[in-house]
């Protein structure tokens, strides 16, 4: 059967702000679940808490709108739950890599086969603009007093070192790319990682979608805008591991790391990493459980008639001292 994007939409009112990178991101999601015909109770999307956190309101599949900066352990708790389902789990920088950047990293250690998007725009939009982990030292947006006096967390660089196999960055507004980011990053056999640029309209007076288009930086020849926005893929870029072997994983890790710098007048989009080689969390689990996949714990009746038909006291009794 032939999905629509349309099957993938609710009727909730959606009210982010006029402007807002998140339309872009959600219309990509949707699109790209009916252009791999993912059935929609074969998917379920979680959200952790900031504007993002409405996501899982707004997409016609299972939903589960979770904790601040916990979507991380739910959704691979789901995951690991019933193996068959597309898990995507969403939420803001501020979520991710400010109270969740430690389920970041351990996410990362684990690999489990599923996809993490981040909405980056270098604030606390929810609660009115106050300096995200990703806002750059020194920049002052409307609602901070005083210029961010924090460093800034590189995504990518973050993600790369703490072992998620595919990493990649999109741009909210241009959604077509960023569903064949989400396309690929779904379709990955291990821990997928989406940093998506998402410029916020109402408190991010600086990372604007004009100095991304590069409205300010306007070239003498042709008196047009340089854009900073480029695509890695138009470059020749390579992020693939083609081959088990620590130097090809190291090579395409440091060029990763690399092109993860570039910021202000050039700024990458695309495929950074690619590790199909590394194996997931479920094959590892599948090595010590061998009909883990078969009969994973979704599958397994734990009661009838309403009475649960689980023993444990074996267990129990193993725990007595």
């Amino acid at each position: 059967m032939v999905s629509n994007v349309a099957d993938y939409k609710t009727e909730v009112h959606n009210d982010w702000c006029p402007g807002c990178g998140d339309f872009g991101i959600v219309s990509a999601i949707q699109m790209a679940l009916a252009e791999m015909e993912i059935p929609r109770h074969k998917a379920a999307v979680f959200s952790g808490v900031g504007c993002s956190g409405k996501t899982s309101h707004y997409l016609n599949v299972y939903g589960v709108h979770t904790l601040h900066g916990r979507v991380l352990p739910f959704a691979q708790g789901a995951k690991l739950a019933n193996p068959e389902m597309t898990i995507v789990a969403v939420g803001g920088d501020g979520d991710g890599l400010g109270i969740g950047a430690g389920h970041f990293v351990a996410a990362g250690r684990r690999n489990v086969d599923m996809t993490y998007l981040i909405f980056n725009n270098g604030v606390y939009g929810l609660t009115k603009g106050q300096a995200s982990p990703t806002l750059k030292l020194g920049l002052k947006t409307k609602s901070l007093p005083e210029p961010n006096v924090n460093q800034s967390v590189n995504p990518i660089a973050l993600a790369i070192a703490s072992g998620f196999t595919f990493v990649a960055r999109g741009y909210a507004y241009d959604v077509r790319q960023l569903k064949d980011l989400i396309i690929a990053a779904v379709r990955h056999r291990g821990l997928s990682f989406l940093d998506v640029l998402q410029p916020c309209p109402t408190y991010n007076d600086i990372n604007t979608r004009d100095w991304f288009s590069g409205m300010d930086n306007i070239d003498e020849m042709t008196n047009k805008p340089r854009p900073r926005i480029y695509k890695l893929e138009d470059t020749g870029y390579d992020p693939v591991v083609h081959i088990d072997s620590p130097d090809e994983e190291n090579e395409k890790l440091t060029q990763a790391l690399i092109k993860s710098n570039e910021w202000d007048s050039k700024i990458p989009t695309g495929i950074f990493y690619k590790n199909d080689i590394t194996a997931s969390y479920d094959e590892r689990m599948s090595e010590r459980i061998p009909n883990y996949l078969e009969n994973p714990p979704a599958y397994q009746e734990i009661a009838s008639g309403g009475k649960s038909i689980t023993d444990i006291s074996k267990m129990l009794d193993a725990l007595e001292v």
